[in-house]
């Protein structure tokens, strides 16, 4: 059963509680209401962003004097704002208490055509102030409309730890070379591999400064690539068992680049949505017993779109170089003569592990792992398996597409001298919440899988590391 690639297009943008946007203040005029440790927040923030900074308030607190203080273009002025002071601000920002004169603040505002933010009043303001990770010139605002300010502050901890401080050199770094690489005669595909490139040495070097050297080698190299008969990438990239958080950090990198992205059916719809949106997401699944694309159209496609100069990722379920066919993938992209790199990822087995709480390996039960297929070219059950191998006791076994041939699995394994008695899990949709354990041995697993409907992707762990695990 065959079925042809299935180019999907990008969805529309889904529901936004709200926009996104940057406001450039550098030598522009902020108004700040209040004096509290809120509106000194405030001021400062609006400093940072190079505005000049007029914080209207009769009894400023402690951190708005040293504000002051601090930054030249902060000054305190002790009163309360009238209609003239909103003339050409860009906007206003306060922190009142009452009311009434919050009411006020925000007339005067709109009737002078300034956008206006007032602390924890969402209702009477025109935009809201998001959590924030500075890496200046890399900044990065984070929002629940409003709905959980500490769950914003929560993700904004885990972007911090995804982009170190020292991220803030390089991105100083992209600022500065940006008018050279406009200016260095490379046409827009090259000016995109080349900030690839940056971004993947950034991630790599992350520890260093970037110096005018790596600049003048990541032009050197592009130019070089481009000047090059072929200009198209193939990357295979590990998609992870199916939850989108064990999709490694560079897989994400790369799938933010691609131009076209090949995907499997096991791959979740949570991580495709890691490509950027102008990508071209194409389906070539495979799945046993079901209508697959040959795996010759996928290699054929795969080389065609490269040699259209295309930057291509190829994104298998888990890790691509298990159970994956990669390596024919590999060897036609290499042959036509374009690069291919691999990302792994995330394989089942691990996965499948985690969910059981059980260690693959044991110093006293298991010093071996061993990766089978119990599922052919054909379909049909394989038959040239080093028994003895799958029989030792002192082995795990990690058993990929096995479940429609466990009865005869299980049967062959008794049979070959294997202890009944084994402990056997078969795990569905391993790492997703959807995940399900079905917990036997080696002799009545398959009555127990026979009982259920299984309709994702499974696999089978059989071993005495396991004994006792997954309960």
């Amino acid at each position: 059963m065959t079925r042809k690639p299935d180019e999907i297009s990008s969805d529309l943008m889904a529901p936004l509680e709200t926009l996104p946007v940057f406001f450039d203040l550098k030598g522009r005029k902020a108004i700040v209401v209040g004096g509290s440790e809120g509106a000194a927040w405030k001021a400062d923030l609006a400093a940072a962003a190079g505005a000049e900074v007029a914080v209207f308030c009769l009894e400023p607190c402690k951190k708005m004097r040293d504000i002051e203080g601090a930054r030249a273009n902060v000054r305190l002025v002790p009163r309360d704002p009238a209609p003239a002071d909103f003339e050409d601000a860009a906007m206003v920002l306060g922190a009142v208490f009452d009311d009434a004169k919050a009411e006020e603040i925000r007339r005067m505002a709109k009737a002078a055509g300034v956008p206006i933010n007032l602390a924890d009043r969402p209702a009477t303001s025109d935009f809201i102030m998001g959590a924030i990770v500075n890496r200046s010139p890399l900044v990065i605002g984070v929002s629940t409309g409003g709905a959980s300010p500490v769950f914003a502050q929560a993700v904004r901890g885990r972007i911090e730890a995804l982009a170190p401080a020292a991220f803030a050199a390089w991105a100083c770094a992209a600022k500065a070379w940006r008018p050279q690489v406009l200016a260095s005669g490379l046409d827009f595909l090259a000016r995109r591999d080349f900030w690839r490139r940056f971004a993947r040495l950034a991630f790599d070097q992350i520890a260093r400064e970037p110096k005018e050297e790596d600049r003048d080698a990541l032009l050197a190299e592009t130019r070089a690539d481009f000047d090059a008969p072929s200009r198209g990438r193939v990357t295979l990239v590990g998609a992870g068992p199916g939850d989108p958080e064990l999709l490694t950090l560079k897989g994400l990198r790369v799938l933010a680049g691609a131009d076209v992205v090949l995907f499997d059916d096991l791959v979740p719809a949570s991580v495709l949505d890691f490509a950027r949106r102008e990508a071209t997401r194409i389906n070539v699944g495979k799945r046993g017993y079901a209508p697959s694309v040959q795996q010759q159209e996928i290699t054929s496609l795969l080389v065609k779109l490269a040699s259209e100069g295309k930057n291509v990722v190829r994104l298998k379920g888990g890790d691509p170089m298990i159970f994956g066919r990669a390596n024919e993938e590999i060897s036609a992209i290499r042959a036509a003569g374009f690069d291919v790199e691999v990302v792994p990822g995330v394989t089942a087995a691990l996965a499948g592990a985690a969910a059981l709480g059980a260690s693959l390996t044991s110093r006293e039960t298991a010093r071996r792992v061993q990766f089978i297929t119990a599922h052919s070219r054909d379909g049909a059950f394989p038959d040239d398996f080093d028994w003895g191998a799958l029989v030792d006791p002192g082995a795990t076994t990690a058993v990929y597409m096995g479940n429609r041939t466990l009865p005869e699995l299980s049967k062959r394994l008794v049979a070959e001298g294997a202890d009944p008695t084994t402990p056997a899990f078969l795990i569905e949709r391993a790492s997703t919440s959807r995940q399900r354990i079905i917990r036997g041995t080696i002799a009545d697993l398959p009555g127990k899988v026979a009982q259920e409907s299984l309709d994702g992707p499974v696999l089978l762990l059989i071993g005495y590391a396991l004994a006792g695990q997954g309960d």
